[in-house]
């Protein structure tokens, strides 16, 4: 059976290509829940009309698709909370000239 740690794990190659940084490090990844072979991740992007959107949500899928014993991946979009640079990970931040 597949854990939270493997999918998360796997989420870190599937990369913003404006910003060039893994979607766990820059906060998009807001959750990922697994139940047997079923995996969901909850994400968002850095804004509405982010022209990579699709590119990332299949990135996100084919990423968690590829850990062992998952058989079943559902992405869900979500703008509630709105992402902000303040959930970017330290070393992101750092990089990104955020503080």
């Amino acid at each position: 059976m597949p854990t939270k740690e493997e999918v998360v794990e796997a989420l870190r190659e599937v990369e913003d290509p404006e910003l060039g940084m893994d979607i766990v490090e820059l906060g998009l990844m807001y959750d990922v829940e697994v139940e047997d072979s079923k995996v969901k991740v909850r994400y968002s992007l850095t804004s509405l009309g982010c022209p990579a959107g699709p590119m990332i949500e299949e990135g996100i899928h084919d990423a968690a698709a590829s850990v062992p014993g998952v058989e079943h991946v559902e992405t869900e979009l979500t703008w509630d909370p709105p992402w902000t640079p303040e959930l970017m990970s330290d070393d992101a931040k750092f990089i990104l000239g955020f503080g």
